[in-house]
């Protein structure tokens, strides 16, 4: 008989076409229901999303679907390009391509997309650009626009680039997060120094809805963002200002969490998701 105690979670790989490049992409799900499909922060892979994964009272109602984008985790560069000879640099245009590639492969209908950091981000382009694919978006740790954070020395040739990349990521944790769950998401940060500065590019170039926040239509496609008090990268303010210009979205604050709410603290987090959720069933589910 087996001693161990096997997760329920399971992986699969799906081949997507995106832009003319195919990538072979690792995803991560659990659970049965209405599909939430989740991005991880900028530089890392599907692993942050673990607890919700593992979450019975979220996965005997949504089927949660945690992917790698391509360049992270277990997902490779693009299987059908030289794309070691070009420089990474993640756009808004080809993250969009990619989620809603994504979420066709699976055939997945009205999926809610949740991100989190530079995936909150890409969750206010999604529903800018694709209202009638998603149910609803939920921006976590996202705002309107976030720059100067796309600098060299992420991947200075002085540095060691994954010590540098896990921690600048320590100070925009919680001090309340457990310290078991501020180390793994530190560790997580040491595995995804290579794409980290590249997708920094969308998170603080490429990614500007300052002037057409207005034209979001939070009815039609509800928008409900998260933000931690202790997230100073993107703040509270941010969340709260993105919000309040988007005709229909909520902003919810997180109290005693960070940057990286689900894998620094998934408890903490997964009251705030709850009630997210709750709110996006009381306005769609008519």
């Amino acid at each position: 008989m087996a001693s161990g105690r096997i997760s329920p979670v399971t992986g699969h790989y799906v081949t997507i076409d995106v832009e003319d490049a195919e990538y072979k992409v690792f995803y991560l799900e659990n659970g049965q229901g209405q599909p939430l499909v989740c991005q991880h922060t900028a530089g890392c892979h599907n692993h942050q999303w673990r607890g919700l994964l593992e979450d019975e009272q979220i996965t005997g109602r949504y089927r949660v679907i945690a992917y790698d984008l391509a360049r992270h985790g277990k997902s490779d560069p693009p299987l059908n390009q030289e794309w070691w000879k070009h420089e990474y640099r993640l756009t808004a245009d080809h993250f969009t391509a990619f989620v809603v590639a994504f979420c066709d492969a699976l055939e997945l209908e009205n999926p809610i997309f949740m991100g989190s950091s530079f995936g909150g981000n890409v969750a206010l382009q999604l529903a800018l650009r694709h209202p009638d694919r998603f149910k609803a978006v939920i921006p976590v740790e996202g705002a309107d626009y976030s720059p100067g954070f796309y600098l060299d020395w992420w991947q200075h040739p002085h540095a060691n680039a994954a010590q540098v990349c896990a921690s600048g990521v320590w100070d925009l944790m919680a001090p309340q997060s457990p310290d078991h769950d501020r180390w793994a998401t530190w560790f997580y940060y040491t595995q995804g120094s290579e794409a980290f500065k590249g997708d920094l590019y969308f998170y603080s170039v490429d990614h500007d809805l300052r002037h057409c926040l207005s034209e979001i239509d939070g009815e039609r496609c509800p928008v409900i963002m998260l933000t931690g008090e202790y997230d100073y990268l993107t703040t509270p303010e941010d969340g709260r200002r993105t919000a309040n210009a988007i005709p229909g979205a909520e902003f919810i604050e997180m109290k005693k969490i960070g940057h990286f709410p689900m894998s620094e603290n998934y408890p903490r987090f997964a009251q705030y998701l709850n009630l997210a959720l709750h709110h996006i069933h009381e306005r769609t589910d008519t």
